[in-house]
């Protein structure tokens, strides 16, 4: 009974954290905001998802089969999110006068 209502919690909690995901992407104006909505609610929510049904099935084989399924969007929505901005930074999406710190902006040579 109570490994049933930690999972119930777990899963609810991840559910609402996609949900906020889903609204942030709809909701926000700009690239980057909508880049920090897609990525870090949505992955945490999916790892409370997956630690609700690890508990739930109380089973090591359900644990080990989550595992891969967590490390590898762990791995690829970081990877994606960066893509995006890199992309949406070139084609002029991204309003640079609101960027604090502009790493790709090209700097003029340095004459000698």
């Amino acid at each position: 009974m109570i490994a049933e209502t930690i999972a119930l919690v777990l899963v609810l909690l991840g559910a609402v954290l996609c949900l906020t995901a889903a609204i942030g992407l709809l909701r926000f104006r700009d690239v980057p905001s909508r880049l920090h909505a897609a990525t870090k609610p949505q992955v945490l929510g999916l790892l409370l998802i997956a630690a609700g049904i690890a508990v739930a099935f109380q089973s090591w084989a359900v644990a080990w089969f989550l595992v891969p399924i967590v490390l590898i969007q762990m791995a690829t929505a970081p990877i994606s999110a960066h893509m995006v901005g890199r992309q949406a930074y070139r084609n002029g999406s991204i309003d640079r006068d609101t960027l604090v710190i502009d790493e790709l902006e090209e700097e003029p040579p340095a004459h000698l």
